[in-house]
């Protein structure tokens, strides 16, 4: 009897989940309604896992510009933070019932370069006008110092999470950046082509939303790759192929397409060179040969000039790069320059960085305050360049600005150690640890090319970078114990 109930109640239960789902499907725009069902799943494996609870986090912090622009919610923090702190929070609940140890203070490389960092740019505390806008800024890369800390200690055997965290929210905003280009609350200065839309996601501007796709693009493509590798040696090998392998090809091979589509879709120039640097630098590394490696990146160089000289390109792809190189290369001082809708973008930004340079002339050793380039705009723009824009579009001539030659220097030192600790982890004795280290050094590489163009620490997107930065750092120490047991 007890049984029959049971049965009678799953039964109606499916019944009415399938008229809710019914509903919601009929009701709720597409990417609304796969981002509450990705939502609703990690939900409820949070109470097997708290890095369930980092997908929700990695999947909405990005809507802050969202919310803060479109919405008439007003939240004392920003999403972001109220995620972060939830986070922290269940993680802590669930360590001290299951009696887990604390995270200790460890001696990895990442870690402390993200620290030693953090203190360099403590220094914009008595430069600063503003010392708001320095808070900001400063506790950006605090809380990757953090999330480096905290996820290298407590998530080193679920270090694969981590990164399908990061995929899972990236898919997440591609499908919304889609949906905007095919026509879904898209405006009209982003028509292209004559009846799509530049893709902007939940970031509210298409280059940022560009640089996200581009972040997480090398990740899932070296995440695809080893899945297919494995499968394609298992059935060489007549061997059974897995079936959870099967799945996660399909689910890396998905999310590939749909932020590859999304990166092509945002229309960015900036995304779409950092994308095919990072490429270049990933099948460098990818053979465990360097010089195989290198051969591979000539004959993709090659590729692609062949196919350029042929014409086989898209000529909307091909006008697009042309004319962003032929502007940027053919100003040297925009004060006074003509400027046209189809040169607008690129004086607008060659007109930040000379009032970026301005800054470093007259403050050259430790800037105007990190954070401070909006406020200190107006003593030098240039004319007809009134709005701020938030920063100089150049983090490299931001970071020049804001923190002098000091802070520009700890920071391109610290993504030089990055890179080293990265190179070093090649060296990883499994081949998915290995596949996904490439992946992460697509992903250094496509951040410093990008950085040229725009400031890709915005709208959170810096948890997700330091969640791919604690990753290194768990494969780095796998990487450093396997050779002293060698």
């Amino acid at each position: 009897m007890v049984l029959a109930q049971s049965k009678s109640h799953i039964h109606w239960s499916c019944v009415v989940a399938a008229v809710i789902a019914a509903v919601a499907t009929s009701l709720l725009p597409l990417p609304s309604l796969l981002l509450i069902v990705a939502l609703s799943l990690c939900l409820l494996l949070i109470p097997l896992t708290p890095l369930a609870m980092l997908v929700v986090l990695l999947s909405l912090a990005p809507l802050r510009a969202l919310i803060a622009t479109e919405s008439g919610i007003h939240l004392p923090l920003d999403i972001g933070q109220i995620l972060l702190a939830l986070y922290l929070g269940i993680w802590f609940a669930y360590a001290v019932m299951k009696r887990r140890p604390l995270p200790g203070v460890s001696r990895e490389p990442v870690l402390l370069s993200a620290a030693a960092l953090c203190l360099v740019f403590a220094i914009g505390l008595w430069t600063s006008d503003g010392i708001g806008n320095w808070l900001t800024e400063w506790l950006k890369w605090v809380v990757i110092a953090i999330m480096i800390w905290h996820l290298s200690q407590s998530a080193r055997f679920n270090w694969l999470w981590l990164a399908f965290a990061v995929l899972v929210s990236a898919a997440a905003n591609a499908v919304i950046g889609l949906y905007i280009f095919l026509g879904g609350s898209g405006a009209d200065h982003l028509l292209i082509l004559g009846r799509f839309f530049r893709a902007f996601g939940t970031f509210g501007q298409p280059n940022p939303f560009g640089g996200f796709m581009g972040i997480a693009l090398p990740l899932a493509l070296m995440c695809a790759a080893v899945q297919s590798y494995q499968i394609a040696l298992d059935l060489c090998a007549g061997r059974r192929v897995v079936p959870s392998r099967i799945l996660l090809l399909a689910a890396t091979a998905s999310a590939v397409g749909i932020i590859a589509a999304a990166l092509f879709a945002s229309w960015s120039r900036g995304a779409w060179l950092g994308f095919a640097v990072s490429l270049v630098v990933m099948l460098v590394a990818l053979p465990r040969r360097l010089l195989k490696g290198i051969s591979l990146a000539f004959a993709l160089a090659a590729l692609f000039f062949a196919l350029w000289s042929a014409g086989l390109l898209p000529s909307s792809v091909v006008s697009r790069i042309t004319t962003a190189a032929t502007d940027l290369f053919s100003f040297s001082d925009v004060r006074g320059a003509n400027f046209t809708p189809a040169n607008f973008a690129v004086i607008e930004r060659l007109a930040h960085w000379q009032a970026a340079i301005g800054m470093a002339q007259d403050h050259p050793l430790f800037g105007v305050g990190l954070g401070n380039y909006a406020l200190r705009y107006d003593d030098y723009r240039l004319i007809n360049w009134e709005a701020p824009l938030g920063h100089a579009h150049n983090l490299y001539l931001n970071f020049l600005a804001e923190t002098g030659v000091v802070g520009l220097a700890a920071y391109l030192v610290f993504w030089i150690a990055i890179f080293r600790v990265t190179w070093r982890t090649l060296k990883h004795p499994d081949r998915t640890a290995r596949a996904v280290a490439v992946g992460l050094l697509g992903c250094w590489t496509y951040i410093a090319v990008h950085s040229v163009f725009d400031n890709l620490y915005v709208n959170n997107l810096f948890l997700h970078i330091g969640v791919l930065l604690a990753v290194l750092a768990i494969l780095h120490r796998q990487v450093a114990a396997s050779l002293e047991l060698d």
